[in-house]
C-alpha cells in the first residue's frame, strides 16, 4: 500500500530546501505565531473577535451577544488584550472593546472567508 502522504523516494531538493531555511523565522516568532493561532483556537474567542470586527462593544453588549457571563468574556478578552488582539477605551465606568489594529480584522475576515467558501459553493 502507498502512502499518500509521503513521496515514494527520499529527495532533497537542495536550492529549494536553502531558499525557505533562509526565509524561515526564529523559534521566538514561531512561538508567537503559534500562541495567536491557539487564541483563535476557542470558540468563544472567535465570537468575542467577530463581534469586535462588527462594533466596539463593552462587556455587558459582548456577554448579551454571545450568551456568556460578563466573567467569561472579561477573562477571554484578558487573554485576547494580552496577546495584543484586542484594545479598549475608558468611557466614565465602561469599557468599550475593540479590535487592536488593522491586522487582526484582516487575520480574521480571511479566516473566516477561508472557512466559510466552501459553504458557499454547496448552497
Amino acid at each position: 500500500m502507498v502512502e499518500i502522504d509521503r513521496c515514494e523516494i527520499n529527495c532533497i531538493h537542495e536550492e529549494a530546501v536553502k531558499a525557505v531555511r533562509d526565509a524561515l523565522f526564529g523559534e521566538d516568532v514561531a512561538a508567537l505565531l503559534a500562541e495567536l493561532f491557539r487564541a483563535l483556537g476557542d470558540p468563544t474567542r472567535v465570537k468575542i473577535l467577530f463581534s469586535l470586527m462588527t462594533k466596539e462593544l463593552c462587556v455587558c453588549d459582548l456577554s448579551a451577544v454571545i450568551g456568556a457571563s460578563e466573567s467569561a468574556v472579561s477573562h477571554q478578552l484578558r487573554i485576547l488584550r494580552n496577546l495584543r488582539l484586542v484594545k479598549y477605551r475608558r468611557e466614565g465606568k465602561v469599557l468599550y472593546y475593540s479590535l487592536a489594529d488593522a491586522h487582526v480584522e484582516k487575520l480574521f475576515a480571511q479566516g473566516l472567508e477561508h472557512v466559510t467558501e466552501d459553504q458557499k459553493t454547496e448552497k
